[in-house]
């Protein structure tokens, strides 16, 4: 299954009501075949700007970002679900991008730049687009091009 990431605005409310918010996005989840990987509190803050939702104007809310797996066909379900649920003002479902893995050594970085293979690199190609230059002393006197 793939990886998705939910980020979700919740209302502020008491810990036993967000506990029990928290308990019901997350058996929505258990319900459409998904499991969680991990839940983040990334904590209560002011919102950047007003939003409305459900008829009620909020501007602080509870930030919190579920990592799950669930087949994609229930994807569009939970978001509609979601999107009912009164105690949620926002909600946004990613798909979790797989980090890159890349290989960078001191030593390569450590060289002045023109000794750096990416940058020889970038030369090289910066030199194929080079256009062709007359050369004087080919046996004409003039050059051909010019009117």
């Amino acid at each position: 299954m793939i990886t998705y990431e939910l980020l979700m605005l919740l209302r502020s409310v008491p810990k036993p009501e967000l506990k029990t918010i928290l308990k019901r996005t997350a058996n929505a989840i258990f319900d459409k075949g998904g499991f969680i990987r991990k839940l983040e509190n990334l904590g209560t803050r002011e919102m950047p700007y007003k939003t409305s939702a459900h008829g009620v104007v909020y501007d602080r809310a509870s930030y919190f970002l579920y990592e799950f797996n669930v087949p994609p066909s229930s994807i569009d379900k939970l978001f509609d679900e979601y999107g009912r649920d009164i105690d949620i003002i926002r909600r946004r479902i990613y798909k979790k991008k797989e980090a890159e893995t890349f290989e960078c050594t001191l030593h390569d970085e450590l060289q002045p730049p023109p000794y750096r293979k990416n940058v020889q690199d970038l030369i090289a190609e910066a030199r194929k687009l080079d256009k062709p230059k007359f050369k004087y002393n080919t046996g004409l006197d003039y050059y051909p091009f010019q009117k």
